[in-house]
């Protein structure tokens, strides 16, 4: 029991991402590309128009479109962290722009000493956070809740992933909490190896809603995989670093689970 607790005592739960980050870098991003489409245009104008007249005002019309798109969609994340009225039809070409630019972005980060994974954990805050502006609430279940395998205690000798409920509840992890949650509140509770698996389970469920326990990386790939599926991610704690008997904040696991789930009328 004393080893227990002086290992909970070493468990450091994370600040939460700046929102402002990730939204400001992905602005860098669109404006730097807005210049280099307008830099090939403008260098391409003479050859075009000696192709066909019109073919400049065309390519020039496409190229608009394209930066006028990506600068609706980063304009419509900023009225959402900022709390104001926002386009949630926007939302797809919000994620299409992210896919296209975040690895611009993690590369113009770089010098000004912004890591990967800073970057992936503000994309993970604005993410969730314009997935409760919409409000999505779904029934309990259809609700899938994913957590990589690395949240069970690396010494466990029983197998959890596809079924969690092999889990015998010893408190040497996070795994049993989780399964005593499914079982409380009736969401589908997973254990995934990899992201190959956890699609399979995405597809073979077929929820209404997704919430993610997982490091930035796999959460920001997570995120985009199931999309248009709303998901919402929740970061683990790696206490004895990535990949091996990590954690996760349980309050905040129920917390998220409260705002999504639809309580059963009594």
């Amino acid at each position: 029991m004393a080893d227990q607790s002086m290992n909970k005592k070493k468990i450091v739960i994370p600040g939460r991402p700046k929102k402002r980050l990730f939204l400001a870098m992905l602005t860098l991003t669109a404006m730097l590309t807005a210049a280099l489409l307008y830099g090939i245009w403008y260098i391409a104008s003479p050859g075009l128009s000696n192709i066909a007249a019109v073919l400049p005002l065309v390519v020039g019309a496409v190229f608009g479109i394209v930066v006028a798109v990506s600068l609706l969609g980063i304009i419509n994340m900023v009225l959402a962290v900022l709390n104001l009225p926002y386009l949630p039809v926007l939302q797809r070409q919000t994620y299409e722009l992210i896919n296209l630019l975040f690895p611009v972005a993690v590369r113009l980060a770089k010098p000004f000493g912004i890591g990967r994974r800073k970057l992936e954990g503000s994309f993970i805050a604005t993410s969730n956070l314009m997935f409760a502006r919409m409000g999505i609430r779904v029934p309990a279940d259809r609700l899938l809740v994913v957590t990589p395998h690395c949240l069970q205690l690396a010494t466990c000798p029983h197998k959890i992933t596809r079924d969690p409920n092999n889990c015998k509840r010893c408190g040497g992890c996070d795994i049993g909490a989780l399964v005593t949650l499914a079982e409380e509140m009736g969401f589908h509770f997973f254990v995934a190896t990899g992201g190959t698996l956890a699609r399979q389970i995405v597809y073979q469920t077929r929820p209404k809603a997704v919430l993610a326990i997982a490091c930035e990386r796999d959460l920001m790939s997570g995120i985009q995989d199931v999309y248009p599926l709303p998901a919402v991610g929740v970061l683990n704690i790696r206490p004895n670093g990535p990949c091996y008997n990590t954690h996760v904040d349980i309050d905040e696991v129920k917390a998220q689970l409260e705002k999504i789930i639809i309580p059963k009328e009594k």
